[in-house]
C-alpha cells in the first residue's frame, strides 16, 4: 500500500479481464521511455510531436501517477508556446527547434485546457495551475479568434497566417470539451470569462443541431463519436448517435474502423469510443472493445496504432504514446479515476451559455 492507504496507481487501473496491475506497469514505463529529458512526448523517438497527442499521453501519465513527468510534459507546452498563444501542428522528435508543420491548429492548442484542469484535479497543485492560466488564456483566445458567427471553429491558421475557416466536426468536438476546462479552470480561480461561456454554449449548440456547418467527414468515425466524447451530446441523444452507425464502424472482436469502409480497426479510435461509451453509461460496452483491441498490444507494453483486417497485417508498425495513452485513460475511467471522470464525464464542468433560438 501507499503511505496514505490507497493501492498503488496501477492496482487502480487494473481492469479484469482486460489488463493486470503489471501490464499497467509496462505500458506507463512505455510511454515514459518516449518522453525526452526536456519534457516532451513524441508518438515515438525519432517520430514527431503534436500538441494534442502530447497532452493525451501526459494525461495518461498522470492517471498512473507519474505526475512529475506530465508536470514536464506543461512545462514543455509553457515554455514553447507562440506568441499568439498556438503551437505548431508537428515537431520533429518533439524538438520545439525543429517544427515541421508550421500550420497551428486550434484543436490542437486548445487541448491544453483539458490536460491542465486533469492534472489540478489529479495534484491539487494550485502553484502548477497558477502557473499555466496564462498559457491556457492565451490558447483559448487564439482558438476564439477562428470561431464563426455560426459556433463553429475554424480549423487553423496556416504557415503565413492565413485563416482556414473550414470547421471540423471532430476538432470542434474536442474543442467544446476544453472550453468547458478552461471555463473551471477560470471558476476555480474566480476570474470569469462571460466570453468563453458564449462561445462554448453558440459551439455545443452548432454541433448539436448544424451538421452543415462542419465539413463532411462522416465516414471517419471519430466524426461519429467525437460530439458523445467532446460532451456536446449527452443523454438519450448520445447514446442514439452511438447505436444508429454501430454496425458500420465496430468490427466484433477487433476494435474500432478508423475510416469506411477501409478495413482497418485502430487502437486510438477504439478507446476514444470507450472513453464515450462510459460517458453514456454503456461501460460494459466500453470494457468489451477494450478487451478485443488487446491484439494489438506489443510485448513491451505498448500497442501497434492499427491492424488490417483483411490482409492480417499490422500497419503501420509504429506503437504510439498517444494509443497507449488513450487507453489508460479509459481504464482510468471504467475504474472511476476521479480527475478523469470529471475531465471527460462533465458533469462538474460548466456547460457555457446557448443561444436563445430555436434553429
Amino acid at each position: 500500500m501507499t503511505p496514505a492507504g490507497r493501492r498503488p496507481p496501477a492496482e487502480r487501473l487494473a481492469l479484469p479481464g482486460v489488463l493486470t496491475a503489471a501490464q499497467i506497469d509496462a505500458t506507463v514505463a512505455g510511454i515514459a521511455a518516449g518522453q525526452r529529458d526536456d519534457g516532451a512526448i513524441p508518438w515515438f523517438r525519432g517520430h514527431h510531436l503534436d500538441p494534442w497527442d502530447h497532452v493525451e499521453a501526459a494525461m495518461a501519465l498522470d492517471t498512473a501517477g507519474e505526475h512529475g513527468r506530465a508536470e514536464a510534459a506543461y512545462r514543455w507546452l509553457a515554455e514553447h508556446q507562440n506568441p499568439d498563444g498556438s503551437w505548431y501542428a508537428a515537431y520533429a522528435d518533439g524538438d520545439h527547434r525543429a517544427p515541421t508543420d508550421r500550420a497551428r491548429e486550434t484543436n490542437f492548442t486548445a487541448y491544453v485546457a483539458v490536460g491542465v484542469w486533469h492534472h489540478y484535479l489529479s495534484t491539487g497543485d494550485d502553484a502548477f495551475l497558477d502557473r499555466m492560466w496564462p498559457v491556457v488564456y492565451a490558447a483559448v483566445e487564439f482558438v476564439l479568434q477562428l470561431q464563426q458567427p455560426g459556433g463553429q471553429i475554424g480549423w487553423k491558421r496556416e504557415a503565413d497566417g492565413t485563416a482556414v475557416t473550414d470547421a471540423l466536426l471532430t476538432g470542434s468536438s474536442s474543442i467544446h470539451q476544453a472550453l468547458r476546462c478552461a471555463l473551471a479552470i477560470a471558476e476555480h480561480r474566480e476570474e470569469p470569462q462571460p466570453d468563453w461561456e458564449l462561445a462554448a454554449g453558440l459551439l455545443a449548440h452548432a454541433i448539436r443541431r448544424h451538421p452543415e456547418r462542419f465539413l463532411d467527414k462522416g465516414h471517419y468515425s471519430m466524426d461519429w463519436y467525437y460530439p458523445v466524447l467532446g460532451g456536446a451530446l449527452t443523454g438519450d441523444e448520445a447514446a442514439a448517435r452511438l447505436a444508429a452507425d454501430w454496425d458500420r464502424f465496430v468490427v466484433p472482436g477487433l476494435g474500432v474502423r478508423c475510416v469506411v469502409p477501409n478495413p482497418w480497426v485502430t487502437g486510438g479510435e477504439s478507446c476514444e469510443l470507450a472513453l464515450a461509451l462510459w460517458a453514456v453509461g454503456q461501460s460494459d460496452h466500453a470494457v468489451e472493445i477494450l478487451r478485443w483491441i488487446q491484439h494489438l498490444r506489443a510485448d513491451d507494453g505498448m500497442y501497434w496504432t492499427g491492424y488490417v483486417y483483411e490482409d492480417d497485417a499490422i500497419w503501420p508498425e509504429e506503437r504510439t504514446t498517444w494509443t497507449a495513452g488513450s487507453l489508460l485513460l479509459a481504464v482510468a475511467a471504467l475504474g472511476g479515476d476521479e480527475a478523469t471522470t470529471a475531465v471527460f464525464g462533465g458533469e462538474r464542468l460548466p456547460r457555457g451559455l446557448e443561444p436563445d433560438c430555436r434553429c
